[in-house]
């Protein structure tokens, strides 16, 4: 039995699905049938209902015509009790010119030259003199009723008759040949495709939940409350934006858009650095940069005393002492429960009215990570944002009982979460481990960080050795793998993020940066770790949601 392409085709007519059992029952096992082919070029769609490869012989592709079947200065066939005209000689060779340039265009075939391609018209109800020919279809290329007990032989007849000269194919060409015209380049399951798909409907989903905005219009003191997942981040932009550019009876204002950590202030700006000139605020970046725009000092990172009294004392003085024109006329705090009490003051004091200037607060107070908590001397309007757009179901079910309140998931299925038991291993070396699983499972590098949430990453340790932070943190935009801190992280995400629990879980606020790091993966995560960590720090209902 010759190779079948496809196996079991389905047919639309009787007479194509006689003649390819025919075939099939006859040629020889290195032969190759194929049916319905449809190739569509620059000219026009064609459709060869069978080829026939016969390496050592030739290739002879198809018309096949049913019914009755006659030339009268023409051809023609009888449909639905009408005389209807056709051009089968045309069909078999347009086909056969349009399958063997597809064939040669294909970088496949290579430096391969040309093959003889043949073609043929089989009429296998309708019967013809041995004297009837045309001009374009020799009597030995028209195969008719009584002709099909001896059809592979007279279709071998009509391959080598047809050869005009070029060579014959051999089977490593008739292999190739198949391959081309009906072997498809292998694809697979694609978790990019579904990411895609996903960050889609969750820009949908955050861009109707812009509408709270609305609410806000008329309020100058507000403080949005979500969790993990709940679009604050692309809120506070839009917000930002609006404000900038006023409209509808609202003249425009002098906006600072502010948050505490280097990595979410460059999201921030790359945000921003996209928007039309005349939308973006006056000013983006982080507490400490907004200090230094007035001349604030720099101070050692790891010196608590300079950021919670020196700092903000200092930044305080200078707002007080600044004209009107360099201050705000409203300001956008992301990740407000960053901040602390004496960070407020100057925060107020760089509004032109300081009474009655815009202050909007995006928060969640689960995700506190740092022991310093503060809260500004003003009264503010809470709104709370109560539904998950970017995590998938899986991921938000997981830290759902982490959050600060019941929130009901919106951002579609996803794969489940998984646990990967490091207990009396390297937790590292286990995670770096699974960074290869997602790697080797189809997620693009830019897609995938490595998170620890206890002593950093060597490659984190690393990069910031090379960079300052400020360099760092721009390395999280790379097509590369991201190594990096829960600490750091807040606002941030990635689609697949693998979260190592390098600490015993003993160390203050664990449960907040476990929060944290399981929330920055949108579609994919993988917790490593000692199960029982897990549980220590998260609680039963966590760990029984992680399977543990």
């Amino acid at each position: 039995m010759p190779r079948l392409i496809p196996e079991s085709p389905t047919f639309t007519t009787d007479s194509e699905r006689e003649v390819w059992e025919r075939l099939r029952d006859s040629l020889g096992d290195n032969d190759v049938l194929v049916a319905n082919l449809r190739l569509t070029d620059e000219i026009k769609d064609h459709e060869a209902d069978i080829v026939v490869l016969m390496p050592g012989i030739g290739i002879v592709v198809l018309e096949v015509k049913g019914s009755s079947v006659w030339w009268d200065d023409g051809w023609w066939i009888k449909r639905r009790g009408k005389d209807t005209p056709i051009h089968p000689v045309d069909q078999a060779r347009d086909a056969k010119y349009a399958l063997r340039t597809y064939v040669e265009r294909d970088a496949r075939w290579g430096s391969r030259t040309r093959v003889a391609w043949s073609h043929a018209v089989v009429t296998p109800y309708s019967e013809f003199g041995d004297d009837f020919a045309l001009p374009d279809l020799p009597r030995w290329s028209l195969h008719d009723k009584g002709e099909q007990a001896h059809l592979v032989g007279r279709l071998r007849q009509t391959a080598t008759k047809m050869t005009h000269g070029q060579r014959v194919a051999t089977p490593d060409d008739v292999d190739e040949i198949a391959e081309i015209l009906t072997g498809r380049l292998p694809t697979s399951y694609d978790v990019r495709a579904e990411a895609d798909e996903r960050a889609a409907v969750a820009d949908r989903l955050t861009l109707e939940q812009a509408t709270i905005l609305r609410v806000t219009r008329l309020l100058h003191r507000v403080e949005v409350r979500g969790g993990a997942g709940s679009g604050k981040t692309v809120l506070a932009l839009q917000q930002a934006k609006e404000l900038t550019r006023g409209g509808h009876e609202r003249p425009r204002q002098r906006v600072a858009l502010l948050c505490y950590s280097i990595g979410l202030a460059e999201h921030l700006k790359r945000e921003v650095a996209t928007w039309d000139r005349k939308h973006r605020p006056a000013f983006v970046g982080t507490f400490h940069d907004f200090g230094r725009q007035w001349g604030a000092a720099d101070g050692d990172r790891q010196d608590s005393q300079f950021w919670e009294e020196h700092l903000p004392a200092q930044m305080a003085e200078l707002a007080a002492g600044l004209d009107d024109g360099k201050k705000y006329d409203a300001v956008i705090v992301d990740e407000a429960q960053d901040f602390a009490d004496s960070w407020w003051t100057p925060v107020l004091r760089a509004l032109r009215d300081e009474e009655e200037g815009g202050l909007y607060l995006y928060s969640d107070e689960n995700q506190r990570i740092f022991a310093r908590f503060g809260r500004p001397p003003v009264a503010l309007v809470p709104l709370v944002l109560d539904h998950n757009l970017r995590n998938t179901r899986q991921i938000h079910e997981s830290f759902g009982p982490l959050a600060p309140s019941r929130m009901y998931s919106r951002g579609g299925e996803g794969p489940v979460v998984r646990v990967v038991d490091a207990a009396g291993e390297d937790p590292l070396g286990v995670a770096d481990d699974e960074v290869d699983r997602l790697l080797d499972a189809g997620w693009d590098p830019k897609h995938v960080a490595l998170l620890t949430t206890g002593h950093r990453h060597p490659a984190q340790v690393e990069r910031t050795d090379f960079h300052d932070q400020d360099g760092y943190w721009k390395t999280f935009w790379d097509d590369d793998v991201f190594y990096g801190h829960v600490l750091g992280c807040k606002g941030l995400e990635r689609r697949a993020v693998v979260l190592c629990l390098n600490e015993d879980g003993s160390r203050d606020r664990a449960r907040e940066r476990l929060y944290v790091g399981m929330s920055r993966a949108t579609d994919e995560l993988v917790v490593v770790g000692e199960p029982e960590t897990v549980r220590r720090v998260a609680g039963d209902d966590v760990a029984r949601r992680l399977g543990i």
